[in-house]
């Protein structure tokens, strides 16, 4: 166990490499060292104030209110001791009816922006002005003058375009604010308006009495999770009263009448046995552990991500290496930290599919061979699991398949049932394969999915959407990049890559198409809503559908007009439910008065027209 002023450094380093957007360890292993350091030693000065956040280019400016952190609560218990607290002080107020806020907890930077000056928080009591994160294009959600918020990046986008070139949103954010030159990934996230200033105020909310949330605490938060498409690390609970919020007041760390709710992941230690270096559909090569077989979760698990190469660089993980894994309802555990390093750390030059030499791109490697064996077995096991419409072509029906040479969408859709047999399948899973592949001809499916299933970089299926709505498929090979950047929300370097791409994909793309697959075209973005009877209407799918596909209802919504929202807003019209809903969005639509439709009287009401 360290000595306290030893556990006060190590805080402070990761702190500091927190806020410089490259953290050492994850949220749990800090809370864990700060949980240690506060049952040890109480009133050590580290904790009575708020861990600074540095940028040394930047102008000092105080803040006329401080900001201060969050005391956090892991567990029920610590949640009803916070509430007890509460109705304590209440109670000697003579304030009875309590009513308590819950809202996402964004991972980000927060900021104040007040007055035409946006200033990060640094130590809560002065701050630096990075007013300039604005001006490189950063969205002010709700526009200027909100008070406090976080600068986050959409985790969809980050998701689909930066997922495999930063290990979390946050160091991007960090970037954006302290640099003055910017990467070409910040420039392009930014001319994508993917990069926003998200007051507080703005965040989807639930409001209720305490006992309601103690009873629902998972529900709410599944709720405002499905409704905030930004990174997260847990929940805030607060108190709305401000008579109490006066007499509970502040330590010189965090408001005493505001809690963050977050969840613990099971952990355990184990050892790592080997490391094995996978090659992915866009040329990541990343590492995943071989472990010694240990229990968490109610699961024996032998794998663990490491997420990319750097990692393995920079903590000198390799065989021996003593490893603290997590697992936080993730299918697959995560690295926690490691606890012993390993003496031997092999990090690849080469491909292990191909052998040709590999680049480093961030803390990412990068095979850039565009016909290395294992990007096509990738790129074709995506294809068939984005287009949806063909069973029966998982991994190891791919790794057979390539294995024998039919490496291309072309080879594969002219295969008989006999050629499956001939390659080892047996009789009834080589019709079956051969019906598949018919099937998913004649299904219906729309242009958008059918192009993103081809993995063309940068072109995810909301891209293809909207590119769709103003190029047909057939048309899209050729197109320069100037008329793809001319699509609101296509940036140059995106755009680039997209008619690269696009370029690349021409004879495999008119071969698909003239294999006569049935897809439902996109309407054009220069045409009135539509005639249906949903046109010029918005609507919310919820819930989980017992009579329909959700994508397919969302779809044919589109072609009769409506705008399809993910959630309950001003504007929306219609609220479908399925099963399991949350209450807090039906009150919210009825509060906002939204038409509420069960599954049965959506299919009804398109029935009647």
């Amino acid at each position: 166990m360290p000595a306290i002023d030893e556990l006060v450094t190590l805080l402070k380093q990761y702190n500091a490499a927190y806020r410089r957007g490259a953290p050492l360890v994850s949220d749990h292993e800090y809370d864990r060292l700060m949980a240690e350091l506060i049952s040890r030693d109480p009133a050590n000065p580290f904790l009575q104030a708020v861990e600074p956040e540095i940028f040394e280019s930047k102008v000092e400016v105080r803040h006329p209110v401080p900001m201060l952190s969050i005391e956090k609560a892991y567990t029920r218990e610590e949640l009803e001791r916070f509430i007890s607290r509460v109705k304590k002080e209440a109670a000697e107020l003579g304030v009875n009816e309590l009513v308590f806020q819950v809202t996402p907890k964004l991972d980000g930077l927060a900021g104040r922006d007040e007055d035409g000056v946006f200033v990060s928080r640094g130590n809560g009591e002065v701050g630096y002005e990075i007013s300039s994160a604005f001006q490189k294009g950063v969205v002010p959600v709700g526009g200027r003058g909100l008070g406090i918020g976080e600068i986050v990046i959409l985790k969809s986008y980050f998701d689909e375009y930066l997922a495999d070139k930063f290990e979390h949103p946050r160091n991007m954010v960090v970037g954006i604010v302290a640099s003055d030159t910017l990467n070409e990934f910040a420039r392009q996230t930014l001319a994508d308006g993917a990069v926003h200033f998200v007051p507080y105020g703005k965040l989807p909310s639930w409001k209720g009495r305490a006992e309601e949330l103690l009873a629902d605490m998972e529900g709410i938060t599944a709720e405002l999770a499905a409704q905030t498409d930004y990174p997260m690390d847990g929940m805030v609970a607060m108190v709305m009263d401000e008579a109490v919020r006066a007499r509970m007041g502040a330590t010189a760390h965090h408001y005493r009448w505001q809690i963050a709710l977050k969840t613990k992941g099971e952990t355990a230690e184990t050892v790592v046995e080997n490391i094995q270096w996978q090659v992915g559909r866009t040329g990541n090569v990343t590492p995943v552990m071989e472990v010694r077989p240990v229990a968490l979760s109610g699961a024996t698990i032998r794998r663990v991500t490491a997420h990319h190469a750097g990692r393995i660089r920079a903590d000198r993980i390799g065989p021996g290496a003593a490893i603290e894994i997590i697992r936080s309802g993730e299918v697959i555990p995560k690295l926690e930290k490691v606890i012993q390093p390993s003496a031997t750390v092999t990090v690849p030059t080469h491909c292990p599919a191909c052998n040709m030499v590999l680049q480093w791109e961030n803390d990412f490697l990068k095979c850039v061979n565009p016909i290395c064996p294992a990007q096509i077995h990738q790129s074709l096991i995506h294809f068939f699991k984005t287009l949806g419409t063909a069973d029966w072509f998982g991994v190891k029906t791919m790794a057979k398949l390539t294995a024998a040479g039919y490496d291309s969408l072309e080879k594969i859709y002219a295969m008989t049932a006999e050629d499956f047999v001939a390659l080892g399948f047996g009789p009834v899973q080589s019709r079956n394969l051969y019906a598949a592949l018919q099937t998913s001809l004649t299904k219906p499916v729309e242009d958008w999915r059918f192009l993103a299933a081809f993995g063309i970089p940068n072109l995810g299926k909301g891209d293809s959407r909207k590119l769709l709505a103003h190029f047909r498929l057939e048309d899209l090979p050729g197109i320069d990049a100037g008329r793809i950047q001319g699509i609101h929300g296509f940036g140059e370097i995106t755009s680039s890559a997209v008619a690269t791409g696009l370029d690349k994909l021409r004879d495999t793309l008119a071969h698909m198409l003239a294999l006569g697959f049935n897809i439902l075209r996109t309407p054009p973005a220069d045409n009135s809503p539509g005639t249906g009877i949903f046109s010029g209407k918005s609507i919310v799918f919820t819930g989980k559908m017992q009579h329909g596909d959700r994508e397919e209802m969302q779809a044919q919504a589109r072609r009769l007009g409506a705008q399809v929202q993910t959630a309950v807003g001003g504007r929306t019209d219609y609220l479908v439910c399925g099963e399991k809903v949350g209450q807090t969005k039906l009150d919210k639509a009825q509060k906002l008065g939204v038409k509420i439709l069960t599954e049965e009287e959506y299919f009804q009401m398109l029935q009647e027209h």
